[in-house]
């Protein structure tokens, strides 16, 4: 008992404040807090600023620029509201409206400078950008999907492949759903793109992705499935801290994101899967889709390889900004387009929010291929180049596959 003692008085003498504050419970500031009539309380500890404020997408959004492909265009940024001070210099503020069940992200300014919530522990990084998360669940809304529930669960998996086209080992993340391990069974794949300066780790992270799945294919909504999450970033070996190049600060100025080499290497990504996994290694039980950037490497891969997808899925994609000049992958576009319809694919999916900026490259989109006859299923929701509508299109897109 003596030894135990010394040891503890030890322990307690060696660590910083910080560790210790870890080690016996934390701060005491609670935030966020769900209310019961739906509004939700942030608290912000900070005796010696003069403004504290708050601003996430659960807030009513305000407009901003932005320039993309050498164009400015208009988009939805998240809004903002401030803190009162309050007593110990707890800053506090709470909506004057339920926030919808959904999954949010926030963080707070003081005095002009970003930071997380310092007493909630759930963060997302997107990009360079760490902010902090607000889930608000509700049985029976879609962010029910998004929570944890006791059902059978998948297996996560960062695998590593060779590139010969890049020369290099590269990273992808892999899902294979509950009973796999167990089974003999072969199944259908579908893979999963994200957007610009994203990684193989964005749709997990933030696109709450494997919870999606879990509980789609454990209401029986899904069909059971291998979904595969690329890296877009073809000159990029695995996400940030993961790769030989160590504490380098994530960007979306990066090398062949968009000049055809990402589209040109993919059939190697599927062949290491095909090779590795229990796939159903045909046409028809094959899906793409992506977000963004995602949605533009969807749209080609889909035109270039008309017998690798039966189903392809374009979220807020970023359409009409390739120059067919830097690569053939971009080139013939409507000669590509027609034999990808002639192949009589299962189903081209695409989503836009009305206030994304690639809204009216989309809407364009969808005009040439009503020209053509050429059918697809189309969703609009609200709000803007989010992850919020990101998230709905997965779990809208997910279920009409394989059927």
């Amino acid at each position: 008992m003596k030894k135990i003692l010394v040891f503890l008085a030890a322990l307690a003498i060696g660590l910083s404040a910080n560790a210790q504050q870890a080690l016996w419970g934390g701060p005491s500031v609670e935030s966020p807090v769900i209310n019961p009539d739906g509004t939700v309380t942030f608290r912000y500890q900070a005796p010696k600023a003069v403004k504290v404020e708050v601003t996430g997408d659960f807030l009513p959004t305000q407009k901003m620029e932005v320039e993309f492909g050498g164009n400015k265009m208009t988009y939805d940024a998240p809004g903002v509201r401030e803190l009162k001070e309050g007593p110990m210099g707890v800053w506090e503020y709470t909506t004057d409206f339920p926030v919808a069940p959904d999954m949010y992200t926030y963080t707070f300014r003081v005095d002009g400078l970003t930071v997380i919530d310092a007493n909630n522990v759930f963060v997302n990084r997107d990009i360079a950008s760490i902010t902090s998360v607000l889930l608000v669940p509700q049985e029976g809304a879609r962010s029910d999907l998004y929570a944890i529930h006791d059902v059978p669960h998948g297996t996560v998996s960062k695998v590593w492949y060779h590139s010969d086209k890049q020369g290099i080992n590269r990273r992808l993340t892999v899902y294979t759903p509950a009973g796999y391990e167990t089974s003999k069974a072969k199944y259908p794949v579908l893979y999963v793109l994200h957007g610009i300066g994203g990684d193989e780790d964005a749709w997990v992270t933030q696109g709450r992705a494997t919870q999606i799945l879990d509980n789609l294919i454990a209401r029986g909504e899904a069909k059971p499935m291998i979904v595969v999450f690329t890296n877009g970033n073809i000159s990029q070996e695995a996400a940030p801290l993961e790769n030989s190049t160590g504490y380098t600060r994530p960007t979306m100025q990066l090398p062949q994101t968009m000049e055809g080499s990402f589209e040109t290497a993919f059939p190697e990504i599927v062949k290491f899967i095909d090779g590795r996994y229990r796939t159903i290694a045909k046409k028809q039980s094959r899906a793409v889709c992506g977000l963004s950037m995602g949605g533009f490497h969807t749209l080609y891969l889909s035109l270039n390889y008309p017998q690798l997808f039966n189903y392809s899925g374009m979220f807020s994609a970023a359409i009409g900004v390739s120059d067919p000049s830097v690569s053939p992958i971009y080139q013939d576009f409507d000669a590509k387009l027609a034999k990808y319809f002639a192949g009589k694919p299962a189903l081209l999916w695409i989503g836009c929010g009305v206030t994304d900026f690639l809204y009216q490259a989309n809407k364009d989109f969808m005009k040439k291929l009503d020209e053509n006859g050429f059918p697809y299923t189309y969703m609009e929701t609200d709000g803007g180049h989010i992850w919020k509508n990101w998230r709905i299109y997965l779990s809208e897109f997910v279920p009409l596959l394989f059927k």
